[in-house]
């Protein structure tokens, strides 16, 4: 076969270092463009972000030859970087792990759903309680030792 074909979606979450709610409301909607925006740059295509204050969920595109630790690495340092560059918050970073799981085509709408009413959600869940859900769902094993380093 001369050509590669996939279409690969993936639901993507990380949160801020130490799970500090140092995404503020007023300029929420602005990270959230600016990760859509340099996620089209490293090749991807980002269907919906969302989040609150001490996290973000991404609904991504990848390609085959993509690394996803690669390029959720570039776009972590990217995005601290227009943080710091427009001068909304010196001290904010990101966490170092992230969670990402695959969806099918047909849960498209039902996960892009889910990312867009992140701040409805986290009213009756925390980030940490939504976490875990999402890994048992996914049956990843995980240890809590290192669930939030």
């Amino acid at each position: 076969m001369p050509h590669t074909y996939t279409q690969i979606w993936f639901h993507i979450v990380f949160g801020t270092k130490n799970r500090e709610p140092l995404i503020a409301s007023e300029w929420r909607g602005r990270l959230h463009s600016y990760i859509g925006g340099a996620m089209r740059g490293l090749g991807g295509i980002a269907l919906e972000v969302g989040g609150v204050a001490d996290h973000v969920h991404l609904l991504v595109n990848l390609k085959a030859g993509h690394r996803i630790d690669y390029v959720l690495r570039d776009l972590k340092a990217n995005s601290t970087g227009w943080v710091h560059k427009e001068g909304i918050s010196s001290g904010f970073a990101w966490q170092s792990g992230y969670g990402a799981f695959t969806v099918s085509e047909s849960q498209l709408d039902r996960v892009r759903q889910y990312i867009a009413t992140q701040e409805e959600h986290h009213r009756k869940k925390t980030f940490e309680e939504e976490f875990r859900a999402m890994l048992t769902a996914h049956r990843i094993e995980f240890d809590e030792r290192y669930l939030w380093t």
